[in-house]
């Protein structure tokens, strides 16, 4: 079933590619290919809305069911540094990369563009990027309110809450029968789950269509130096994350990345790393992940461990220095990193959050509007290869994580990790 899902989604994304270069060929104004796009993207929009039905439910019945079965809070904090500490790596390492490889390739070196007098409007809100607003919205004024709107980060930081109180009240008869409760909805809503994935292929159709209806395959050859580059930046990316993960791991990386082939195809051809998280959450569980770390470090990873995200910011901030013939010394660009890596600490909960990052960071380093505007014309393109890149790099670090928390638990209880399919001992 799982690989005939697979195979259905890939074939999806092919039918979408033939369906959408025939209608963009074939019609020529550009209001209907813009109704016929709209068509298409009809089905994708319903995916899209049953997958964000069950994300909240989800997230909370499964980070709160691992934290009430945790012995202290002392196994949150624990767990969370260590989540914190390796998504920090995992950034610092991902915009570093994104820096070398625009440097070294250069895709925007020849274009020599020059910035108009009167700026493009980019039409994206960088207002949601300082740091009192950051801070303060990670911590929610009504769990019903983030529940409605999806915001992961917020349900995290209830979901914690709650967690560490039922297991610090969990011997009580009445709150276990709340923890019997919320255990019992987790295999609900993965059912669920499973019901709603049976539309990925037709999800991913309507997505792919729409996209090339629009743009047609032209885009490609245009912008083809910088997709080219960044997708080659991703991939030099995943082999070191799989490689730091092997370390980890062992051949047992092999398994994981077999494990979430198909949640990350979901992310890429739907350019959304939504769709693919309750998949995600369940091929964890099935290869072996402890139910506490994936529900706690994957809600976390997705609100900071966005790996093929900040790889792009750096790269996208220096394609655009170099098609307008900006010049950035070295201690320049080290210091934009810094500020990369404070600024997309809020990007989670933003629409089109990388761009944004690179649209808020452009005026300090002189970069000008229309070269975000430019890149943002294929935005669609290079969210499908970064929204992959990060949901690997959320499974990657959600598995090292819980071969930590394994390992330790093996010294101390003699008990083996999750479950015999990952055998830490």
């Amino acid at each position: 079933m799982k690989n005939r899902l697979t195979l259905s989604i890939a074939v999806g994304m092919i039918l979408g590619v033939v369906a959408g270069y025939a209608c963009h060929a074939s019609i020529s104004d550009p209001a209907s290919l813009k109704t016929v796009a709209g068509y298409f993207s009809i089905v994708t929009d319903i995916f899209l809305r049953l997958i964000k039905m069950i994300i909240a439910p989800l997230v909370f019945a499964t980070l709160v069911s691992g934290l009430a079965g945790m012995d202290s809070g002392q196994d949150v904090g624990r767990i969370g540094f260590r989540s914190v500490g390796w998504f920090l790596s995992a950034s610092l390492i991902s915009l570093c990369l994104g820096l070398v490889m625009a440097n070294l390739l250069e895709p925007g070196t020849g274009l020599h563009l020059t910035a108009s007098a009167g700026e493009a409007n980019t039409g994206l809100n960088t207002s949601a990027l300082n740091a009192k607003d950051v801070i303060t919205h990670a911590f929610p004024t009504s769990l019903l309110d983030a529940m409605a709107r999806n915001d992961i980060l917020q349900i995290l930081v209830f979901s914690v809450f709650l967690g560490i109180a039922l297991s610090a009240l969990r011997h009580d008869a009445r709150v276990g029968i709340v923890i019997q409760a919320i255990d019992g909805m987790v295999p609900v809503m993965l059912k669920l789950t499973n019901y709603v994935m049976r539309a990925a292929p037709i999800g991913v159709f309507g997505a792919i269509a729409s996209a090339v209806t629009l743009r047609g395959l032209d885009v490609l050859y245009t912008y083809g130096k910088l997709i080219g580059s960044f997708y080659l930046g991703l991939l030099i990316l995943w082999a070191i994350l799989i490689g730091v993960g092997s370390l980890f791991l062992g051949r047992r990386v092999g398994s994981l990345l077999k494990a979430v082939r198909e949640p990350a195809l979901i992310a890429f051809s739907t350019a959304s790393s939504e769709a693919a998280y309750p998949r995600l959450t369940e091929q964890l569980e099935k290869f072996g992940v402890d139910k506490k770390v994936v529900g706690f470090t994957l809600p976390l990873g997705y609100a900071f461990n966005l790996d093929g995200s900040m790889m792009y910011q750096a790269f996208a901030a220096i394609f655009i220095a170099q098609a307008f013939g900006i010049q950035m010394p070295l201690t320049e660009q080290i210091f934009m990193l810094l500020v990369l890596m404070l600024s997309s600490k809020g990007m989670a909960g933003v629409p089109r959050g990388s761009v944004v990052v690179v649209a808020a960071v452009a005026p300090l380093f002189h970069l000008p509007a229309s070269g975000v505007a430019m890149v943002l014309a294929i935005d669609q393109i290079l969210d499908m290869g970064r929204t992959m890149t990060n949901v690997i790099g959320n499974g990657i670090a959600t598995a090292v994580i819980a071969k930590w928390e394994g390992a330790r638990q093996s010294k101390v209880t003699e008990a083996s990790f999750a479950q015999p399919e990952l055998d830490v001992r």
